[in-house]
């Protein structure tokens, strides 16, 4: 028997008579039912979050940093069921699920750490005459309730993205969860209020999409905090008002395989940076440029590390990827593909749908416009191509709407810093794929990737205003 989640609403587990089902993307099976929320609720869950800033605001760096902590320790302790529900609810596999499960109490433990480092700077103001004896101090104040909409690729990481600095900061939170994945976030939940975390300083809204709008328009919500597609995240922030506004969204992402190098190690970082999470990856590898000299061997290589996956059920230890999250994910890859086929391209492995699972496909003779290229495919996907000079190689990464990050494997300091210079990213990883994510290092995009930045310290700033004081010490 599935179980029956209520959701935790400024101090309260609630239930409600409106059930979503939700379903493993494997096999369709129930997993969980979980209430959905209605306007009235969202409303008293932006009341309290009002009401309990005012607490959140107050509390000692020490005291933040200890419920945080002990976030930390409950995830870990609940490693093994959350990584179970994880995979059943999102069909990542079970050794990935592990992975973000870790992340997770990570980026709590080093919300932790930050949350008793927000400083600020001493600022000499004597530098024009008749400011003589005076300087000024700088501080970071928090801003007030923040609203944060995740996806369902990492339905448990990056709900932690949103909510961890925003206790740092001293602000009270508001999550809305992905409709086909918010269990590990009801689960998350409960380890924060067990943390001792001020219960109205929390609510997590399974609610529909619509009813979730009426919080971004919201100006009781301070930060907009929003994780997801192009599409919906640029739409949003029209309705976002005058709060603070943070948009991690699409890509496309390339990896740039320079010559003299180890393909065999490229090759491999590749395919895991391509068709971890089948793809599910605002980061993952689609695009590779390979310069000409190596082209053919890394070609091979690459086709024969791609055979190599197991595709499958993701609760099965052996898995190396899953299915995608549902049917219409699937259809439209396959729709992607056949009409790049259709167009001149070639499939040299994969190119195959059974239900929601897609065979990891690598398409060369792509054309840039072809949409598997220049859009999101957000499925186990890469297109790969050749340059002969890093010049070259880069401009094909910029020909793109995106600029979240890019990888190169470059032996050469003078093509990575090039690299480094020209890329209309905001990141760029050198010797390896643009997959690379550690969770206190700075993410976002530029373009069509939005703008912001993810990152504890980074994400702290954004959900907290710069305050100066000015003294005058010749009164």
């Amino acid at each position: 028997m599935v179980k029956k989640w209520g959701f935790p609403l400024g101090g309260e587990w609630v239930k409600t008579d409106e059930v979503l089902e939700v379903r493993s993307p494997y096999d369709g099976s129930v997993v969980a039912e979980v209430c959905r929320p209605s306007a009235q609720h969202v409303e008293k869950a932006a009341s309290a979050a009002v009401g309990a800033f005012e607490t959140m605001r107050r509390l000692g760096s020490y005291e933040r940093s200890g419920i945080l902590e002990k976030v930390s320790a409950g995830i870990a302790r609940r490693a093994e069921e959350l990584s179970r529900a994880l995979s059943l609810e999102a069909g990542k596999t079970i050794r990935d699920a592990r992975v973000e499960v870790a992340r997770a109490s990570n980026t709590f433990k080093v919300a932790g750490e930050e949350a008793r480092r927000i400083g600020g700077e001493y600022i000499s103001l004597d530098w024009i005459p008749g400011s003589d004896g005076r300087f000024g101090i700088t501080r970071r104040f928090p801003v007030g309730p923040v609203l944060g909409i995740a996806p369902f690729n990492f339905p448990l990481n990056l709900v932690a993205h949103k909510v961890a600095p925003a206790i740092a900061a001293g602000n009270s939170v508001v999550i809305k969860p992905a409709s086909s994945t918010p269990v590990c976030a009801l689960m998350l939940g409960e380890i924060l209020l067990e943390a001792g975390l001020p219960a109205e300083a929390i609510s997590v809204l399974p609610c529909k999409a619509s009813v979730a709008e009426g919080m971004v328009a919201d100006e009781r919500f301070k930060v907009f905090s929003f994780t997801g597609s192009s599409e919906i995240g640029w739409r949003l922030k029209t309705l976002a008002g005058k709060k603070k506004v943070t948009l991690e969204l699409g890509g496309n992402a390339a990896a740039i395989v320079d010559r003299e190098v180890p393909l065999e190690g490229a090759a491999e970082r590749c395919v895991r940076g391509g068709f971890s999470n089948a793809g599910q990856i605002c980061i993952s590898v689609q695009r590779i440029c390979v310069q000409e000299d190596v082209y053919e061997p890394f070609v091979d290589l690459l086709v024969a590390c791609t055979k190599a996956l197991v595709v499958g059920d993701p609760i099965d230890e052996k898995t190396d990827v899953g299915p995608l999250i549902d049917r219409a994910a699937a259809e439209k890859t396959e729709q992607w593909v056949q009409k790049a086929l259709k167009g001149g391209a070639r499939a040299l492995t994969g190119a195959s749908r059974d239900g929601n699972l897609y065979q990891p496909t690598v398409l060369v003779d792509v054309v840039p416009k072809m949409e598997v290229s220049c859009c999101e495919v957000f499925a186990p996907v890469v297109v790969v191509t050749r340059f002969s000079e890093i010049e070259e190689a880069i401009e094909q990464v910029n020909d793109s709407d995106f600029g979240l990050q890019a990888g190169i494997f470059t032996r050469r300091l003078d093509a990575a810093l090039e690299a480094f210079e020209r890329l209309e990213v905001g990141g760029v990883i050198v010797n390896d794929v643009p997959t690379y994510r550690v969770d206190h290092m700075p993410y976002g995009g530029v373009k069509d990737s939005g703008f912001g930045r993810e990152g504890l310290r980074y994400a702290i700033e954004e959900m907290t205003e710069l305050r100066l004081l000015a003294f005058n010490t010749r009164t």
